[in-house]
């Protein structure tokens, strides 16, 4: 996730920040330019198609739905409810145009005024719909319309005179909200479900996304004492219920601080429970995989020129190259990463834990400095790969060691090709689960000291192997220094 209130408007409610990026994930990818091949067929999620679109249009399901479960305690199931809320993006033409002698416009892909360009595009415009309240007592069903549109705006140059125009236009949009309540196990399963009832026609690809709704999700608040169940990971006594809860394009997870369960973002991509923006992002970049450093540095690697297409292409791809543009390298240091111990206690209790009013110093990493960081070597200076071993059938084996390799798991193509083969081991790992691993290398892959030496191995389960207890296969005790030698 990829927005952050150091840039935009400060949003109290941090839900709200997170479906703004579930609204506009994938709305525009790097290189930010309309040219650019995946910018070509956008609007990857969370699209319903108009229902009486052409097959030739090649239309998105008009519907999707998703099912959560509720625990409500006793006595106010009468007054408990849920507010559930539609987000969507309204497609939006941009169309420029240049002026004629006779005061007409002819359309353009691209018009150049005083300098800065101006191209034709596909925009987006936010729509909430708010049917009101779900009482959990019985069904709902509400219709919902958007209304079309058409806007113009006039292109002067500096001397005042009209050279062009740029035309907006919005088809108009219709659909349902449904919701019911079923009890199971003693949980009520909410569902819900969006559909698109567009009644115009859509022949082609191009007109069946005017009719669609783009990005499109859902937010549910539970009211007086009802809170959701995570599916994700619902406790024992509601698995059963959790397990017979339906998907359809939408996935429903916890939202909000973490312990909180008031709260349920119904989205087309799959989210964990309680998703986060990233703090040290400084804005969005339209991917939410939180890879903004490497896409801030090809923002700055891009010429002048790709920089001024991309700043035609849209307003939103403007505000990225101009942030990219003027950020700082203390800016562009926080976006380098932040590693945390999963295993600390929140702050507040590790505050409390060192002692009320005891000042730490702290290293540059942000830990006190008399801390070893767990993530460093020597956090566990009892592993050592080079040097570690597994006993396999009553065989020590350890780097240097042969082995033939028996994959059981089938895990890749990899545990095919490498079937039956003769390896010899260059590390023992153990991760941190608990879990060992041998990394190895065929003996007979002329590039084996080369991979080696870049520490690009195989990994393999102790159980994958078969230890060559005499040397291999041949006879006498493995010699790692004999082994790298090419036979003669």
């Amino acid at each position: 996730m990829t927005r952050s209130a150091r840039t935009a408007p400060a949003d109290p409610d941090p839900v709200r920040r997170i479906a703004d990026a579930v609204l506009y994930e994938g709305y525009l990818l790097y290189p930010y330019r309309a040219g650019s091949p995946k910018n070509r067929s956008r609007w990857q999620f969370g699209v319903l198609g108009p229902p009486s679109a052409a097959p030739g249009s090649f239309a998105e399901d008009p519907g999707m739905a998703m099912e959560c479960l509720l625990s409500v305690p006793p006595g106010s199931s009468a007054g408990a409810g849920v507010t559930v809320r539609l987000r969507f993006l309204q497609h939006q033409v941009r169309q420029v145009g240049r002026r004629l002698p006779d005061g007409g416009h002819v359309d353009v892909d691209e018009l150049t005024v005083d300098g800065v360009s101006f191209l034709s595009w596909d925009e987006a415009v936010e729509r909430e719909i708010d049917p009101g309240p779900v009482p959990l007592a019985g069904p709902t069903d509400r219709v919902f319309s958007v209304p079309g549109g058409e806007e113009s705006e006039p292109l002067t140059d500096t001397s005042g005179m009209t050279v062009g125009r740029i035309v907006r236009r919005r088809e108009p949009l219709s659909g349902r909200i449904r919701a019911r309540t079923t009890e199971d196990d003693g949980f009520l399963r909410l569902t819900v479900s969006v559909d698109n009832e567009y009644t115009g026609a859509a022949a082609d690809k191009r007109s069946a996304i005017h009719a669609s709704l783009l990005g499109t999700h859902l937010l549910l608040r539970a009211s007086h004492g009802a809170e959701f169940v995570s599916l994700r990971e619902p406790p024992r006594e509601a698995a059963p219920a959790a397990s017979r809860c339906a998907q359809r394009r939408c996935w429903p997870v916890l939202a909000g601080p973490k312990g909180s369960a008031d709260t349920v973002i119904g989205a087309p991509i799959i989210l964990y429970d309680h998703p986060e923006i990233a703090e040290r992002s400084p804005g969005a970049l339209f991917d939410s995989t939180e890879i903004d450093e490497l896409l801030t540095l090809r923002v700055m690697t891009m010429t002048e020129e790709e920089k001024a297409v991309a700043r035609a292409t849209d307003p939103r791809a403007r505000e990225i190259v101009d942030r990219c543009d003027t950020m700082t390298p203390e800016d562009l240091g926080l976006l380098h990463g932040l590693l945390r111990d999963p295993g600390a206690p929140p702050a507040s209790e590790a505050g409390a834990a060192d002692g009320a009013g005891e000042r730490r110093d702290a290293g540059p990493d942000g830990l006190p400095a008399d801390d070893v960081p767990w993530w460093g070597p020597a956090a566990d200076a009892d592993v050592s790969p080079e040097s570690d071993a597994v006993v396999i059938d009553g065989v020590r084996v350890a780097r240097g060691s042969l082995v033939r390799v028996r994959p059981t798991r089938r895990a890749d193509a990899q545990d095919l090709f490498f079937a039956g083969r003769v390896a010899r081991v260059t590390a023992v790992l153990r991760d941190v689960d608990g879990g060992t691993h041998v990394s190895l290398v065929l003996l007979d892959d002329p590039a084996a000291d080369l991979h080696d030496w870049y520490g690009r191995s195989f990994c393999f389960a102790p159980d994958e192997v078969e230890p060559l207890p005499d040397g291999g296969p041949g006879r006498g005790a493995p010699d790692p220094t004999a082994q790298k030698e090419s036979p003669s």
